[in-house]
């Protein structure tokens, strides 16, 4: 069996076949460069931490594993303007050859728009071809430990070990006390993908700037047609959510440079949301406002004056990622934003509605999926009666589902069918099937409220994978999650549960 490159600054050796890859010592290889790349960061040698960036992009081992993640992501078989997607393994050991900087061109982006979350206005996504997403995975790999170095310590949004529970973990820190900070800015950064500078991301943004200039310049297809792209990083590239990172990077300085300590400001980033708190609207108004409008117009940013809003804690609260802040005789309630609720129903509703011949066992599965994903974003917060409720919900448009495809059956027929009784659980939608061995299975619905409310842990501020000195505290960490799941999956993974 060949040897996969190390790191050393050898001339970089192949495996003849990518069955033949040792994987565990590839991310060992690449991983143990990133940490370089980080310290020489930390102890201000840029010269060696480009260096050593090269270092990276040119080893096998980072190559190999930049065309692992696209082809193992949840876009990877999503082709580009090319229509071209890598599905063999041969196809991708090809790929991973070719990746290299001479020559190099991309190709334009493919252009779609999708249905924005919590608006009926759309969202542009601009997929790369495939190439060209290796291309940024392998970059990404030698670009995210600077960007992990540089990010303000409260920005979680599209970072290694982070998520938006520890951003709202954040929140409920600086909010929830009672002499806390009264007054929050929502933030709101407009079209913020589409309108970065592209001169500034190439004087500021660590990285080969020939290559991140013709990503930047590349344009994009719609319709068939060619359009140029003169400001903004495609949203929907791999690289993206770093380079908006690194564009951010020292708001949390800027703001809290011009205030005190009494003026209770702090700032919470989860990619281009954010809120930032403060002890008066006077404060956010006439000196944090105008300091983030000048940080974010010099890298061709701008707040969005209609949706940026200063609210009270009491009165109408604040709401963030989905969830709906606010305090009540004192006492801070975090919840799910009710119209976040409501568009996960609509959806489940929809849903089943229209499943007119599918199976009861793959209906159960397609649900089970989204609610016990929908619940666990949200089980670390005051949701235990809104679970609930969207568990009632579910259950009369599955009664309804029932009633129309037997129309004929009384109800002691349909109960009898499709519903059992475990313990102290009743009225259970359930259904039997077989597997691929022919052994009868029973699949059933799961339920949000048998979902654990408890409380997220917060990741530190500072730490990061790419300092050595929290490398004890991340294990720990891992250690309490993997722990932790096996205790969500006792309270709602069912017996045959499909699709988890």
């Amino acid at each position: 069996m060949a040897a996969v490159a190390t790191l050393t600054g050898a001339s970089p050796t192949y495996a003849e076949t990518w069955e033949a890859i040792m994987w565990p010592k590839v991310t060992a290889d690449v991983f143990r460069l990133q940490m370089r790349i980080a310290k020489a960061v930390r102890i201000g040698r840029w010269g060696k931490a480009k260096a050593l960036q090269r270092l990276l992009v040119n080893s096998f081992s980072a190559k190999v594993l930049a065309v692992k993640r696209v082809t193992q992501n949840s876009g990877h078989k999503t082709p580009g303007v090319d229509g071209i997607v890598w599905k063999t393994a041969k196809q991708k050991l090809q790929a991973a050859k070719a990746l290299k900087r001479r020559g190099y061109q991309p190709l334009p982006l493919k252009r779609v728009s999708i249905p924005k979350q919590d608006s009926k206005k759309l969202r542009n996504l601009h997929i790369p071809a495939m190439f060209d997403r290796a291309q940024q995975a392998l970059h990404l790999l030698g670009l995210e430990p600077i960007a992990e170095m540089l990010a303000d310590h409260n920005s979680y949004g599209f970072r290694p070990k982070r998520s938006a529970a520890d951003a709202i973990g954040k929140c409920f820190i600086l909010l929830a006390r009672k002499f806390s900070a009264k007054w929050i800015l929502n933030g709101d950064i407009k079209s913020c993908f589409d309108t970065i500078d592209h001169k500034w991301l190439c004087n500021n943004i660590p990285m080969d700037r020939k290559i991140l200039n013709k990503w930047l310049i590349a344009g994009y297809i719609e319709k068939q047609n060619f359009y140029p792209t003169e400001t903004g990083i495609g949203q929907g590239s791999i690289i993206s959510p770093t380079l908006l990172t690194i564009t951010l990077a020292g708001l949390e300085k800027v703001i809290t440079n011009i205030t005190s300590t009494a003026d209770k400001v702090h700032l919470v980033t989860y990619a281009d949301d954010f809120i930032v708190t403060g002890a008066t609207k006077e404060i956010l108004e006439n000196k944090v406002k105008p300091a983030i409008s000048q940080f974010l117009k010099e890298r061709g940013l701008e707040l969005s004056q209609d949706k940026t809003t200063i609210t009270h804690i009491e009165e109408n609260g604040f709401e963030f990622l989905g969830f709906h802040g606010r305090k009540y005789k004192m006492k801070l309630l975090i919840k799910p934003q009710k119209e976040r609720v409501k568009k996960f129903l609509n959806m489940i509703r929809a849903t089943i509605k229209t499943s007119h011949s599918i199976k009861t066992e793959e209906l159960i599965t397609w649900l089970n999926t989204r609610i016990i994903g929908w619940a666990n974003y949200y089980r670390h917060v005051v949701a235990k009666k809104i679970f609930v409720y969207v568990d009632h919900e579910i259950f009369w448009a599955l009664w309804k589902w029932i009633q129309r495809r037997h129309p004929q059956k009384n109800s002691s027929w349909r109960i009898k069918k499709y519903f059992r009784n475990n313990k102290l659980r009743r009225w259970i939608f359930f259904a039997k099937f077989k597997d691929i061995k022919g052994n009868e299975q029973i699949t059933e619905l799961a339920q949000a409220a048998y979902i654990k409310i408890e409380r997220h842990i917060k990741i530190k501020a500072e730490a990061t994978p790419y300092d050595p000195m929290f490398k004890e505290y991340f294990a720990k960490r891992r250690y309490y999650r993997i722990k932790n799941n096996k205790n969500i999956g006792a309270n709602t993974i069912t017996a045959g549960l499909l699709g988890m």
